[in-house]
Formats: structure tokens, C-alpha cells, sequence
């Protein structure tokens, strides 16, 4: 399984999330500027966290039109997984893979914490190896994840089963419904404000996010084995 983690002037998370796949999975994995425009060779597509360029106007707003989103695009289209998280969720629903809007936290301060997060949806190639309910430990690091749909939306996404994660405890920025993380109707494509590349080591504070990658691994092994 190959794996790309795409790089946009401003991403700080990129290098954890090459390292959490090498580690955790070792599979291949690339570094891949947002200007390429061919992202065939690869199984599976992070956007990481970070502050992209023009989040000055609005987080992602400007990241939407780099070219390596028509291939992001492109391949949700054809199925294969994607995964954003933090500024990449923001880029996803800017783009329009992913319902819904990140807007700033209700403090109007930046957060950053260890947060429990409960696994609503076990049923995704992104959280198969979570149990339904099980509360998770994981890192939080985000201004704007105060995530926004309008009612009709938000039913509509629960009857399809979309959201994938909720805070557990308290909502650390307002979140409708506290949610923490969603994909889309068709489930492959995930957008989470947490980050789990943060979590995959205990020396890290908690491993409880190595299930998300390990999961990716074993549900493609099984796709393909199949």
C-alpha cells in the first residue's frame, strides 16, 4: 500500500504524519507538494494539519484551488481513501468533499490539549479497528475547529451514519453536536480536527491513535486480498 501526505506552504504536521505511516504501517509513503498534479501511484491521500497559506481569509480557502486538489478530488472520485486532518479537514470541506464549515472556536483562542473523543462509527476503513463507543485520548491543536451545518444537514448526516467522532467530556470549540470528526456519504473520505499522528506512541502521551493507521492497512489488505 502506498501512501501520499500532501505538503501545502505552511504544513507542520506533514512530517509527523510521514513518520506515524513509516512507523506504525511501514509502508511507503511520499511527501508530495500541493503543485502535482498526478497522484495515481498512491493507495491512500492525508492532508495534515498546519496553517496553509491564505488561512488569512479563511482556513483553506485558498488551498481548495492549489492543483493537487483536482487530483485529491479525483481520486475520492474513484474511491480510493482520503484522510484530512485539522487544516486538511478545513481544506476538505472547502473543497466541498466533506459537508459542512470550520469556523473559530467559541473562546476565540486557540486550543491545545489532549481531549477524549468517542468513536461513533467503527464501520469506515479509517476506524475498523476501534470499538463502537470506545474513548479515545488525542491531541487537539486548532483555532478554528468549530464545526459548522445547518440542522437539515446535520440529520441527514446522522442517518447516514457520517459522523465518525464526537468529543466526549467538553467541547473545546463550540462544534455542533461535538463533533470531532465526519466522512462522507460514500465513506471514504474522512475529516477529523484531532490528530491522530500524534497519539501513536505512549512515550508520545497516548497511542490511541495508532488503530486509525493500522485500520487503513487492514481493511485495504482485506480489499485486495479479496
Amino acid at each position: 500500500m502506498k501512501f501520499a501526505v500532501i505538503v501545502f506552504p505552511g504544513s507542520n504536521c506533514d512530517i509527523d504524519t510521514i513518520k506515524a505511516i513509516e512507523d506504525v504501517l511501514q509502508q511507503p509513503v511520499d511527501a508530495v507538494w500541493h503543485h502535482e498534479t498526478d497522484l495515481s501511484p498512491y493507495d491512500c491521500i492525508f492532508l495534515p494539519g498546519g496553517f496553509s497559506y491564505g488561512d488569512y481569509l479563511r482556513t483553506g480557502a485558498i488551498a481548495q484551488f492549489s492543483p493537487v486538489m483536482e487530483q485529491v478530488k479525483k481520486a475520492a472520485e474513484e474511491g480510493k481513501w482520503v484522510v484530512g486532518i485539522c487544516n486538511g479537514f478545513q481544506i476538505l470541506t472547502e473543497t466541498g468533499l466533506l459537508p459542512g464549515a470550520l469556523r473559530h472556536n467559541n473562546s476565540l483562542q486557540f486550543v491545545c490539549e489532549t481531549v477524549p473523543v468517542v468513536v461513533e462509527n467503527n464501520n469506515t476503513p479509517f476506524t475498523a479497528d476501534y470499538e463502537p463507543g470506545q474513548v479515545i485520548r488525542i491531541p487537539i491543536a486548532h483555532g478554528e475547529g468549530n464545526y459548522y451545518v445547518d440542522d437539515e444537514t446535520l440529520q441527514k448526516m446522522k442517518a447516514n451514519h457520517q459522523i465518525v467522532f464526537r468529543y466526549a467530556d467538553k467541547n473545546p470549540n463550540g462544534s455542533v453536536d461535538n463533533i470531532a470528526g465526519i466522512c462522507n456519504e460514500r465513506g471514504n473520505v474522512l475529516g477529523m480536527m484531532p490528530h491522530p499522528e500524534r497519539a501513536v506512541d505512549a512515550l508520545l502521551g497516548s497511542s490511541d491513535g495508532r488503530a486509525l493507521f493500522t485500520s487503513i492497512l487492514r481493511k485495504w489488505e482485506e480489499k485486495h486480498d479479496a
